[in-house]
C-alpha cells in the first residue's frame, strides 16, 4: 500500500522530528504562555493541550503552535521555521517570571501516525491512544498525543531521540506504511489542511488564515488581542485564505500568481495533484472581493475556482 493509500484507508507513519520543541518550565509558565498566546491556557491540566497563535502587537501570526501540559512542564510544538524566532520572542518578556525555555528538539523523536486505523495501532503497539485534540498520555516511555498533520485521525508519539528507529520498526512491523512528504501534502491539502510558513506568514492576521480554533474570544487580555477583536467586532477582512482547484494536469508551481480579470489577487501555495478529487488543487490567500466561488480565475493560464473558503471572523 502506498502512503497516499495507508493515509486515506489505514495508517501511515511521517518523520516530525524537524519541528520545533521548546520546553517551558518555572512556576510562572502557564501564567507567561497564556498572557502571551490567543488561546486559553493558564488552566490547562496535565495532560491537555491547546492550539495557540503567538501573534506581534500588529495582531499578525509569528508562531502556529500546540502546547501540551505535563507535571512540572510545558512543551511547545511549532514549525520548524519558527523553532528560533518563537524562542526569541518569549525571552523578550520573560522578566521577573520564574520561566525557563530549553529548545529540545533536537534531543526529542516525533513520529507520527495518521490515518483511519492509526488510534487502533498505536492503542495496540504503545499501549495509550487518547480521543480528544491535543490530550495526551505517557506509556512505556513515549508521549502518545491525540493530534494530526494531514487532517486524518492520528497520533503523535514523543520519546528520546533515540528511540526513532525503533518506534519505525514497531509501526512498520504492525503493518503501518511510510508516507512521504508528497503524500502527506497531498492529504493535508485535499483536508483543508494549511501550514504557517508555507500558506500564511508572519504578515497574516488569524481571520485572514480562517483558522479560527487557535483564538478564544472568551479569555483575558494577550499580545495582539486589540486587533483580532477589532477585526471582529468590524465582521471582515480585506483579504481571505481560500483553497483553488485548477484545471490542468500539469502541476503549476508554488508562487505562481493567481489572476482574476487579468490583474493579480494572491500567489499560489502548496499546489499537489489530488488522486482524490483528480484535479489540481492549492491554496492562496486573495482578496476577499475576489473570492466568490463564482469567480473565474486563472492559475499559470489555466481556469481555476474557489472550492472552500474559511470562516473569517
Amino acid at each position: 500500500m502506498s502512503g497516499y493509500q495507508a493515509l486515506r484507508e489505514g495508517a501511515a507513519w511521517l518523520v516530525l522530528s524537524r519541528r520545533g520543541r521548546i520546553r517551558a518550565t518555572g512556576e510562572d509558565r502557564l501564567r507567561l504562555l497564556h498572557a502571551m498566546s490567543s488561546n486559553a491556557v493558564e488552566d490547562l491540566k496535565p495532560g491537555e493541550g491547546v492550539r495557540a497563535y503567538f501573534l506581534n502587537a500588529q495582531g499578525h501570526i509569528l508562531a502556529d503552535t500546540r502546547i501540551w501540559v505535563f507535571e512540572d512542564s510545558t512543551l511547545l510544538d511549532t514549525e520548524p521555521e519558527t523553532r528560533q524566532s518563537l524562542a526569541e520572542h518569549l525571552e523578550k518578556y520573560i522578566i521577573m517570571d520564574d520561566v525557563t525555555l530549553e529548545d529540545v528538539t533536537d534531543s526529542m523523536a516525533a513520529v507520527a501516525v495518521e490515518g483511519p486505523q492509526a488510534r487502533a495501532i498505536v492503542a495496540t503497539q504503545i499501549g495509550a491512544a487518547p480521543e480528544s485534540g491535543e490530550h495526551h498520555l505517557a506509556s512505556s516511555g513515549v508521549t502518545v498525543v491525540a493530534t494530526s498533520a494531514t487532517g486524518q485521525p492520528g497520533c503523535w508519539l514523543l520519546a528520546e531521540a533515540g528511540e526513532e528507529s525503533e518506534l519505525i520498526r514497531r509501526l512498520e512491523a504492525a503493518g503501518v506504511a511510510p508516507a512521504t512528504p508528497e503524500d502527506t501534502q497531498a492529504v493535508r491539502v485535499e483536508n483543508g489542511v494549511v501550514r504557517h510558513t508555507q500558506d500564511f506568514f508572519e504578515t497574516t492576521l488569524p481571520q485572514e488564515s480562517g483558522q479560527m480554533g487557535p483564538v478564544s474570544f472568551a479569555k483575558g487580555c494577550y499580545l495582539g488581542q486589540e486587533i483580532v477583536e477589532r477585526v471582529r467586532a468590524r465582521g471582515k477582512v480585506r483579504r481571505q485564505l481560500v483553497r483553488l482547484e485548477i484545471d490542468t494536469a500539469i502541476l503549476p508551481s508554488s508562487g505562481s500568481a493567481v489572476l482574476a480579470d487579468g490583474h493579480e489577487i494572491g500567489t499560489l501555495t502548496s499546489p499537489v495533484f489530488s488522486p482524490r478529487m483528480g484535479a489540481c488543487l492549492g491554496f492562496s490567500i486573495v482578496r476577499r472581493d475576489a473570492s466568490g466561488p463564482d469567480r473565474s480565475l486563472t492559475v499559470g493560464g489555466h481556469a481555476a475556482r474557489v472550492t472552500s473558503a474559511y470562516d473569517t471572523v
